[in-house]
This record gives C-alpha cells, sequence and structure tokens, in this order.
C-alpha cells in the first residue's frame, strides 16, 4: 500500500501525522510512504529523516493525496484537504464530526473510508489514540489557564499556586477522565487548590484512593456547580462522550456568578465545547471575554508542544496504521471490532451512530459498511 501524509494546515499546528520511525516500519513492512516536504518541520523532522528511513519526499499536498492509497493526518482534513480526497481512498486521522456538519458532508460526497482516531477503542473501554493527546491537553490546560489568569490577558490576576500569606487559585475540573485527571494532577502540582467533578462515583472513588489529599472530588451537579462557581479563578471543562457533541455544563446566565476575570479553559472544543459561550480559537489569538469572564477555547491544543504530541499520538497510531496497511481496511476492522469502532464514514454512508444523533443525519451500522 502507499501511505501518504500531507502537511497540517490548520492555522498554527505544528505536529505531523506520521513520525520517522512510524514511516520506517512501513517501509519494513513493505509499503511506500510518501510524505509532503517539510511536514514534519513543526515537530522537529526534516526531510532528510523521512528519506532516511526509505520515505519519499513530495514537493506538494496535492500529489500526495493523488499518489496515496491511504492518508494518515493529525487534525481533520480542512476543504481544500476534502477536495482532494477520492472514492476507495482511506483517511485515518482525527475527524471530531459531531459538530461539523460541513466536514461531514464533504467526507460523505468524497466516497472515501474515514477512520476517526477519536472513536477506535480498546478491550478497556477507553480510547487509545485519543488518550495521548488527551493527556498533553490535560497537562496544558492549567498552564494555559494560569497564563489566561495574567492581568495583561484580561484575567483576574492571581498566581495559580499563590505565595506565603497569599491564599492559591481555585480551580474546578468537571470531568475526571483522562483530560481531567491530568488536569488536576498540574494544577494541584503548581499549588492550586483543585476540585474535580464527575458523575462516576466507582471514578470518583479512584480518584480519591489514588490521589486523596493531592485534590478533592465531587459529584457533577448543577447545584454543585451553583455552590462552587462563585470562589473558582479557573475552571477547566474535561468531559467527553466519545464522537458526540459535549453537554453544556456552563450556561452563558452562570456567568454572571463567577469573580470578574475567572478563567474558562475549554478542552472540550474540538467537540463543540462543554460552555455555552465556547468558540474555538487558534494559537494565535487563543482568547476572548465575554461577560467579563475569559475564555480559552484553542481548538488544538495540543499542537503548541507539537514534538512531545506528534511522538506520542505516533506510539499509538502506530499499530493501527500498520493494520490497516497490511490487511487493506476491510479485514483489518473485521479482525479488531475496536479499530472497526473508528470507522465514521465509508462510501457516502455515515457509520457512526452519535455523529448521526448529533447532526440529524440517517446512520448504518459500522458492520454493514464492511459489506459494501
Amino acid at each position: 500500500m502507499k501511505i501518504g501524509c500531507p502537511k497540517e494546515i490548520k492555522p498554527q499546528e505544528f505536529r505531523v501525522g506520521m513520525t520517522p520511525a512510524a514511516a520506517q516500519e512501513a517501509v519494513n513492512n513493505g509499503h511506500q510512504v510518501v510524505i509532503e516536504t517539510n511536514a514534519g518541520t513543526g515537530a522537529g523532522f526534516t526531510d532528510a529523516d523521512y528519506t532516511a528511513v526509505g520515505a519519499t519526499i513530495l514537493g506538494t499536498a496535492k500529489e500526495v493525496f493523488a499518489t496515496a492509497d491511504m492518508i494518515v493526518k493529525v487534525k481533520e482534513p480542512q476543504a481544500v484537504e476534502r477536495k482532494m480526497l477520492r472514492e476507495g481512498q482511506i483517511l485515518f486521522t482525527y475527524l471530531h464530526l459531531a459538530p461539523d456538519p460541513e466536514q461531514t458532508r464533504d467526507l460523505l460526497a468524497s466516497g472515501a473510508t474515514c477512520i476517526a482516531y477519536e472513536t477506535v477503542t480498546d478491550r478497556m473501554g477507553g480510547l487509545p489514540l485519543l488518550a495521548p493527546m488527551s493527556e498533553v491537553a490535560g497537562r496544558l490546560a492549567p498552564q494555559v489557564g494560569a497564563w489566561t489568569l495574567q492581568k495583561a490577558n484580561g484575567g483576574r490576576g492571581v498566581l495559580l499556586g499563590g505565595v506565603p500569606g497569599v491564599g492559591p487559585a481555585r480551580v474546578i475540573v468537571i470531568g475526571g477522565g483522562v483530560v481531567g485527571t491530568h488536569a488536576a494532577k498540574i494544577a494541584a502540582g503548581m499549588g492550586a487548590d483543585v476540585t474535580v467533578l464527575d458523575r462516576s462515583l466507582p471514578r470518583l472513588r479512584y480518584l480519591d484512593d489514588v490521589f486523596g489529599g493531592v485534590f478533592k472530588t465531587g459529584y457533577s451537579s448543577a447545584g454543585l456547580l451553583d455552590e462552587l462557581l462563585p470562589s473558582a479563578d479557573m475552571v477547566i471543562g474535561a468531559v467527553l462522550i466519545p464522537g458526540a457533541a459535549a453537554p453544556k455544563l456552563i450556561s452563558r446566565k452562570q456567568l454572571s456568578m463567577m469573580k470578574p476575570g475567572a478563567a474558562l479553559v475549554d478542552v472540550a472544543i474540538d467537540q463543540g465545547g462543554c460552555f455555552e459561550t465556547s468558540k474555538a480559537t487558534t494559537h494565535q489569538d487563543p482568547i476572548y471575554e465575554v461577560d467579563g469572564i475569559m475564555h480559552y477555547c484553542v481548538a488544538n491544543m495540543p499542537g503548541a508542544v507539537a514534538r512531545t504530541s506528534t511522538i506520542a499520538l505516533g506510539n499509538a497510531t502506530m499499530p493501527f496504521m500498520l493494520a490497516l496497511a497490511n490487511k487493506g481496511w476491510k479485514q483489518a476492522c473485521a479482525d479488531d471490532p475496536h479499530l472497526l469502532n473508528g470507522l465514521n464514514v465509508h462510501a457516502g454512508k455515515l457509520t457512526y451512530a452519535a455523529v448521526g444523533e448529533a447532526l440529524g443525519l440517517p446512520v448504518i451500522p459500522a458492520g454493514d459498511a464492511l459489506e459494501i
């Protein structure tokens, strides 16, 4: 199979879909790898790093899309990239279709087979291709939130860890999964007073057992949020419903309960955001203010630490990429129901129920797509 990796073109996106190590594994398995020139530069990989392991460098994304049987990326294809997809081609990347009807429509029209990193599962019920970026985003969230809180950026002028004689910032983390756990660990490590909210009692017990004393936990409810918001300096939204639009957990009306200059960091913005007032921003212009509350809603947070993120993502995606290349997508998905869960679009049909529900579109079972 010919595997292609174009340069990411989303604003301020520095990651790359294939590391040289992943390219080498593909070449060693008998596949051809084509990389757009300078695709890895933002993550610290040169064209020479790829040619040294047997990959071929092509001059444009158009050439990569035209020649590759499978396209491996990081972010969802942008409009110009979607026009280059063709029937029968495999697209393996993050898609986040639920809040994006335009992309969904274009992918359906392309006839391509589109497998989303964020809905591939594992035997433990986890999301192994989302987890590494969730870890990165979770660890970044208190860091960017602390920056947002600085007075020069419109924030309250509060230091996350305080100093002797001055108390620390109060941080609420909504969601106790991968993002929330890593966010809470880092925020607490920076000296903040942290409370993690979740609706899974087993998860709260786990967090309390493992991190008891490092941060507090609470059962997430509208009533508890109303109680905590007036004293919060920062709220980190870390909720996830796999493949579906994120629920709106803080309304615009509730912003009036918060201190002027408090910060909202919406890590769920890729799935539409979990605050009513959230809208996607970029690293170039990351924050905005609504009713006196500062919002940080960058849709590709891990792109800020591109080298760490690229290597972490490549470690996770490589086995699945090789399975798709070695067996073809149908056999690979037939052999691995967890990879089949990643199938979102095939031959003009939507195959992921949560996306269909979010967008009001008809869906066929992913298993049925194996017969098309």
